[in-house]
């Protein structure tokens, strides 16, 4: 049931061709597949588990921005001397439950299954050939993840009012990794409440996104934030909790395995084991538990990697 429920959340591989392509897929280690309708029969008695999607389907889901470094690597953010990302969590976050796809070139596929497993969105991958070994790596490591459904943690509020300034505001938001929760109108369950057009956040400041965003977390404090991370600028979280138990996911959109990551979660915890792609289990260095949040190294990230935290003290 566990294997079961863990590919339910899986990315899905676009086949159009037949299984003839069978024994390259095996070699790299794919399993499952989304096929046309009229080849579901052929796909299965390869061995794959095979998804219908016609060409209809496909064309009506909603391309994704390829995940990674904005292509040149050095286009920064001028204001804040960031490297520029590229990442689709707040467009998940925004329209849960949507249909989606990824058409990605070489180098890319690993980390759109990772983004989209770690978002829990329904997503289907059109690759590159070459990156098949790859995503057969991630998509056998991704089927191992150990079911933990958590709710999303969410440090700010951001009311969704159809601001056209709103979809980059969230995407710097996303990128500086302070939680947020989309909301329909301000909500007392938040300390921090963003309205684009509102005195405190109108839209010509918003119109400068990674200053409007600098300045969301800033009013907010890092000391109130659930989660941070420093030593690099290219990881996004997504912290889930349910008051006991805490998952966090981080992705690597560096395009680099990072070395020595510190990382900060808000409440006492004991330590406990991340799992990182590539690598397996790896353990959580240097814990330490001060002034009601929980701090420690994790020494090796490659593209994704979910650490978990036992119960609360």
């Amino acid at each position: 049931m566990i294997l079961a429920l863990a590919f339910v959340a899986l990315p899905c591989l676009f086949r159009a061709q037949g299984a003839e392509a069978a024994p390259t897929l095996k070699a790299a280690g794919i399993e499952r597949v989304c096929v046309p309708p009229e080849r579901v029969d052929e796909w299965k008695a390869a061995g794959f588990i095979a998804l219908p999607l016609s060409q209809a389907d496909l064309a009506r889901r909603e391309v994704l921005l390829v995940p990674g470094i904005r292509p040149g690597g050095a286009d920064r953010v001028s204001a804040t001397r960031s490297p520029w990302v590229n990442a689709n969590g707040w467009r998940f976050r925004r329209e849960p439950g949507k249909a989606w796809t990824y058409k990605l070139p070489a180098g890319t596929a690993a980390l759109a299954a990772a983004e989209a497993f770690a978002q829990g969105a329904d997503a289907v991958l059109e690759i590159d050939e070459a990156d098949l070994p790859k995503l057969g790596e991630m998509m056998a490591f991704l089927a191992r993840v150990p079911v933990r459904t958590l709710p999303d943690v969410a440090d700010i509020a951001v009311v969704d009012n159809g601001s056209p300034f709103l979809p980059e505001v969230l995407n710097l938001l996303a990128r500086r990794n302070p939680l947020f929760k989309l909301v329909p109108q301000p909500s007392a369950e938040f300390r921090t409440n963003v309205t684009l057009g509102s005195p405190e956040y109108p839209e010509r400041d918003a119109a400068d996104p990674s200053a409007f965003a600098l300045k969301v977390r800033r009013q907010h404090t890092d000391e109130q934030r659930a989660f941070r991370v420093f030593g690099s600028e290219g990881i996004i979280g997504r912290l889930t909790a349910d008051g006991t138990r805490v998952r966090l996911h981080l992705l690597n959109y560096s395009g680099r395995e990072l070395e020595g990551l510190r990382i900060r979660v808000r409440g006492t915890y004991p330590n406990g084991e991340a799992l990182v792609a590539g690598v397996g289990p790896v353990p959580l260095e240097d814990h330490t538990v001060d002034e009601g949040a929980t701090e420690f190294t994790l020494v090796r990230l490659g593209t994704y990697g979910i650490v978990d935290l036992p119960p609360e003290k």
